[in-house]
């Protein structure tokens, strides 16, 4: 690769996180007023005096985080090719050798994040990613074995869990009110086990920054940006206020050598807490969807438009039936706020719709033709809960579509019986190989008929759901993939 090319390294780092904390009063703080972070159940966390005569450095901030940030080492077993010259296989193939199969085991380290009591540690998904075993040890040098409750490749977060109690944490800030400028502090392990519990300071940069990292449907655009030294081994860490309140994890930096080189890039703590609080919740991740296509306002388009500066973003598109078709949205609007937030950017619009669940209400603030309005809208999710019948009278299955198959089909096929997959989506019946035409015969090694039967076998199988059929145009195959942990 070019070395003159900036190359965006997600640091191989651990770190873990759930939805704990809520904290009543995250917004910048005079000299002289106190912070106090709550429970869940409302009781306070703990209070602090921020005066300049009592913390003037970061000592508070340093000294009340750093013993709930967390040390992760991750094996990871990797297979691989390896030649096994047999001589009497070589006497009859030559010397190419016989392939065989060796399995070894790899090891990396991260950060983690405690942030409820009970041993949930919030960490980056890069960090715990085909892990066949996880080791948290703690500030006080006590190792527990960590299991994942779930991830989200996404937004690059993943949940732990270890067998714990009365642990120390950090609570949750509002990422929301953080300011250009407002000094942070990230503390994690760098470089390994023998760096860890290195704090290291900074101010915020940039907020809604994006970076060329994921490719999928969802990726984040949503990046706090700071100057503080993160390295490999930070990642899955803590970026925390003055106040020693979570209002980031550290994710990844942007360098020509591989180190440190004056940026690093942290998921806001507002995305960490929903993702969290999901997969706690639900087993997985309920993404609300506005569907609109957009595009940032510029200069020219403010002049066409007639606005007042350059600021929210442009409709291009509004996809039929989503919720901003519902809501009345129309192109050629320009969507300025959601609820109380003021959206400037489209990554900034994007961070604030997946704070929602599907179903959630809220109301967008747009111009159109020189005058505000204000809409409700109603959010809908990325695709219809498993189960459900959709308006063509299909039924939703783990992101795609089925429906009995027709005798006209039937036939052509020779079958009997079977279950149409009219739309494999892009779920998890989509990404585990399905196509559309393909005929559902059998689950989890029991015959189906109708699309209850699909539903049925799926809702007992314990971990998986294997698929038999064949495609559309009568060739064998079959799929399967993991179901959802609650």
């Amino acid at each position: 690769m070019n070395k003159n090319l900036i190359t965006v390294l997600a640091s191989i780092l651990l770190s873990g996180l759930t939805a704990f904390c809520i904290v009543k009063a995250a917004t910048p703080q005079p000299a002289s007023a106190t912070t106090t972070s709550y429970n869940l159940d409302g009781s306070a966390y703990r209070t602090v005096n921020l005066a300049q005569s009592d913390y003037p450095d970061f000592t508070y901030a340093a000294e009340s985080a750093v013993d709930a940030v967390v040390f992760v080492k991750v094996t990871v077993k990797m297979r691989q090719q390896y030649q096994m010259i047999d001589p009497f296989f070589r006497f009859f193939f030559g010397d190419e050798g016989q392939a065989q199969p060796r399995e070894r085991e790899q090891q990396g380290s991260g950060s983690g994040v405690i942030i409820r009591q009970d041993g949930y540690i919030v960490t980056n998904n890069h960090v715990v990613d085909q892990a066949s075993k996880i080791e948290v040890t703690l500030n006080n040098n006590k190792t527990y074995e960590a299991r994942v409750i779930g991830t989200d490749p996404a937004t690059d977060v993943a949940l732990l869990k270890i067998d714990a109690e009365g642990l120390p944490i950090v609570p949750f800030a509002d990422s929301d009110e953080l300011r250009l400028g407002e000094w942070v502090l990230a503390i994690g392990s760098p470089l390994g086990e023998q760096l860890r519990s290195t704090i290291t300071a900074g101010i915020v940069s940039a907020k809604g920054r994006s970076m060329p990292n994921y490719s999928g449907e969802f990726k984040i655009e949503s990046f706090i940006q700071t100057d503080a030294a993160v390295n490999p081994g930070n990642s899955g860490g803590a970026l925390v206020n003055k106040a020693g309140q979570l209002v980031g994890i550290n994710t990844a930096i942007v360098s020509t050598t591989g180190s440190y080189s004056g940026y690093s890039f942290a998921v806001p703590s507002n995305i960490v807490r929903k993702i969290v609080s999901d997969l706690i919740d639900f087993g997985s991740v309920k993404r609300a969807r506005l569907g609109v296509a957009m595009t940032p306002v510029d200069e020219k388009t403010a002049a066409d438009l007639k606005l007042s500066s350059p600021q929210g973003v442009y409709v291009n598109e509004v996809s039929k039936g989503g919720a901003a078709e519902k809501a009345g949205v129309k192109e050629g609007d320009v969507l300025i706020a959601i609820d109380s937030t003021e959206i400037k950017t489209p990554a900034g619009l994007q961070e604030k719709v997946n704070s929602f669940h599907p179903g959630d209400k809220a109301e967008i603030t747009l111009i159109r033709g020189g005058k505000t309005l204000h809409l409700p809208v109603t959010f809908q999710g990325t695709s219809e809960e498993t189960g459900t019948v959709t308006e063509d009278g299909s039924v939703a299955f783990y992101g795609g579509k089925i429906r009995p198959a027709s005798r006209e089909t039937l036939a052509a096929l020779g079958l009997k019986r079977g279950v149409e997959i009219v739309s494999a989506g892009s779920g998890k019946l989509g990404n585990a190989g399905a196509t559309d035409g393909f005929i559902i015969l059998y689950v989890n090694d029991q015959p189906v008929s109708n699309p209850q039967d699909v539903l049925d076998q799926a809702k007992k199988g314990r971990r998986a759901i294997f698929i038999e059929g064949v495609n559309a145009t009568g060739k064998p195959g079959y799929f399967g993939f993991a179901k959802d942990e609650k």
